[in-house]
Order: structure tokens, then C-alpha cells, then sequence
């Protein structure tokens, strides 16, 4: 059997998707790939997607997924470069969101942790972290 060598798509829930949609294409200028209304938003991160849904529309299933979700705060990381991270803080305060937390990690690499309008915890963070061959 062969090893499973990415992970493709991760999912966050969002109450409000004009919001989530606000946030994460506006201020995080993730490129929204495809959108159903009251349903969910797909981002493309990289060669990853980030799915957003409505909790309610995916406890029901739907068309070609069996039903699924979660409840409360999610997590999700994502990668930028090492250099870019002090602007990415510049470009988070002046949307007026506070970092909650910043790390640095013993293999290297750093992280800010914020929170998106849902309060999801959303981690942007630097190469070195985990020593993975990719460089994350």
C-alpha cells in the first residue's frame, strides 16, 4: 500500500460566509475558488484548498458527501515565508485584528495566532516548524 502524501483539503465552519468570505479573501487575499450561498466557500491555499461551511449544511450531507462537521472553534495553519512574517503582522493590525499569541518553535520557524470572525484560531507560520521535507 502506498503512503498518503498530502493533505489535500481541511475545513473550518463559519456561522456567517459573507463574513468568513470578508475575511479570508480580503484580508488574508486567499483566491475563492467556488461558492454556494448559505452553504460553503472553497479557497485555494497554495496546493491545498481550505473549505469554509455553514455547520447546518453539512450535518444534512448533500449530492455526493456523506454528512459531516464539527462544532466550535477550529484550527488551521497556514504557511508563508520566513521573511514575510512581520508584514503579515503590519497587514493583520491595521484590519484591526490582534495577534494572540506568537511562538517560536525549538526546530526553528515561528508562528502569529489570530482569530478569524468565527473565532477559529488561524496560524500563519514559518518554514522550520515541524522538519518537514517540504520545509514546514
Amino acid at each position: 500500500m502506498e503512503p498518503i502524501r498530502h493533505l489535500v483539503e481541511a475545513a473550518l465552519y463559519a456561522e456567517d460566509l459573507e463574513r468568513a468570505e470578508s475575511f479570508y479573501r480580503g484580508v488574508l487575499g486567499l483566491p475563492l475558488v467556488d461558492k454556494e450561498p448559505g452553504r460553503h466557500l472553497f479557497f485555494r491555499v497554495g496546493e491545498s484548498m481550505l473549505l469554509i461551511f455553514r455547520p447546518e449544511a453539512t450535518l444534512q450531507g448533500g449530492g455526493s458527501v456523506p454528512p459531516h462537521g464539527a462544532h466550535g472553534p477550529g484550527h488551521v495553519a497556514l504557511g508563508v515565508p520566513a521573511d514575510a512574517l512581520e508584514g503579515w503582522r503590519e497587514r493583520l493590525q491595521a484590519h484591526g485584528i490582534e495577534v494572540e499569541q506568537e511562538q517560536r518553535w525549538p526546530r526553528g520557524g515561528r508562528s502569529l495566532y489570530f482569530r478569524d470572525p468565527d473565532g477559529n484560531s488561524v496560524e500563519l507560520i514559518t518554514p522550520g516548524c515541524w522538519g518537514l521535507p517540504s520545509g514546514w
